[in-house]
């Protein structure tokens, strides 16, 4: 059994219309002068909107940022923490999909600590205390409203920095599924297999244990039913909560476990092609999966299991069934259908090698397995 140091600091609120209650639980943890963080499509869905009534109805100043871009990056945060500074705000809100929630976060550590983000990179490097923060999603997929985590993107590099620190944890986390119905069909298919692949991963991490693995467990439970329910019915309010929980828990798995090669594979492809992130992840996974298999196939057929299905190749069972949710969510098969080029997969490769999230997959990984995952995806073969 790994080691580990399981300390609960966010409190999570689940509910229809939740959101509503944001200027309660603002004035109960002392907030007066809040910096709501959102992006434009968050702001023009009038999800913002219900944030900012509701800190107003109880008494409190607010102020929106909404100048927040997928994959935020240090400008993102730098202009952030300049508009934070101006309007003197002491609490801060993060409203939207994960940019918002971690751009909300990147402003947190500048704002409190000082610095520039790259100061932050790796974990345990604020020193200071951090202002109270509450993350609302209106999407299900990164959970990192459960996560000490900021994910910040160089814009020279395209690397994406992983600052982490417990002080950065949400106070609180409001889940309201009636926030995720007006997403785009892509925006469900794109979050929901991230979503996947954090349940899948966390699983079988090389720092799993018995509080990451009851998260990641549970998560798949809610996942796995609800994603085809949710694309073929938007307005299924019940499968959307069991989506925004399921992300949730996926999440907290995250921050206890860490995640794999999936996610090492993704980043340099959304670096280099710009390719959507639950697209990259989506193409990788079950090609990851079936390299973890000779390490991990009793895991994997614990989740097939769960599925109802009784095999003793869990590995290939659980791959053939991502690859169904990604046909199902309509995404691209392989890496040459999203553009990729075949020319370019030893740099993709060696980029692969780089990434931290690599080091905690189950099944040790150099440039020739990266390099032989990324040959599979290219035309989509087992």
């Amino acid at each position: 059994m790994q080691p580990f140091d399981y300390h609960p600091s966010t409190r999570v609120i689940y509910g229809e219309n939740s959101v509503d209650r944001l200027g309660e639980i603002v004035r109960e943890l002392g907030g007066t002068r809040v910096l709501l963080v959102s992006d434009p499509g968050i702001v023009k869905a009038g999800h913002s909107n219900r944030g900012v009534v509701s800190l107003r109805n109880a008494g409190l100043e607010v102020s929106v940022f909404n100048q927040v871009q997928e994959n935020p990056s240090t400008l993102n945060v730098i202009a952030g923490r300049q508009f934070a500074t101006d309007h003197e705000i002491d609490f801060i809100v993060g409203l939207g999909g994960g940019s918002s929630m971690d751009c909300a976060k990147g402003i947190n550590f500048l704002v409190s600590n000082g610095g520039e983000m790259k100061d932050y990179w790796g974990v345990g490097r604020a020193t200071k205390p951090m202002l109270p923060l509450i993350a609302i999603p209106t999407t299900a997929g990164t959970g990192s409203e459960a996560q000490s985590f900021a994910l910040i993107t160089d814009p020279e590099t395209h690397r994406k920095m992983a600052c982490g620190d417990k002080k950065a944890a949400c106070k609180v986390a409001i889940l309201d599924p009636t926030l995720t119905v007006t997403q785009p069909r892509e925006v469900t298919a794109d979050t929901g297999i991230d979503a996947i692949a954090h349940a899948l991963e966390t699983f079988v991490t090389k720092r799993r244990n018995p509080m990451s693995l009851m998260f990641s467990r549970e998560s798949w439970k809610h996942l796995y039913p609800n994603l085809q329910k949710v694309l073929n019915d938007p307005k299924d309010i019940e499968a959307r909560g069991h989506m925004q929980v399921g992300a949730n828990l996926a999440g907290a798995a995250i921050e206890n476990s860490m995640l794999g090669a999936t996610h090492a594979a993704a980043n340099p492809l959304t670096a280099t092609y710009g390719i959507t992130h639950g697209i990259a992840v989506g193409l990788m996974l079950p090609h990851v999966i079936r390299f973890n298999g000779a390490a991990v196939n009793v895991e994997y057929s614990q989740l097939t299991r769960l599925m109802g299905e009784q095999t003793a190749d869990g590995t290939e069972c659980l791959a053939q069934c991502v690859t169904g949710l990604r046909r199902i969510c309509g995404l691209p098969s392989c890496l040459q259908d999203a553009g990729v080029e075949e020319s370019r997969l030893p740099e993709l490769a060696e980029a692969a090698t780089q990434e931290w999230t690599g080091t905690f997959n189950p099944r040790p990984l150099n440039k020739s397995d990266f390099l032989g995952i990324y040959q599979a995806a290219f035309n989509g073969r087992s």
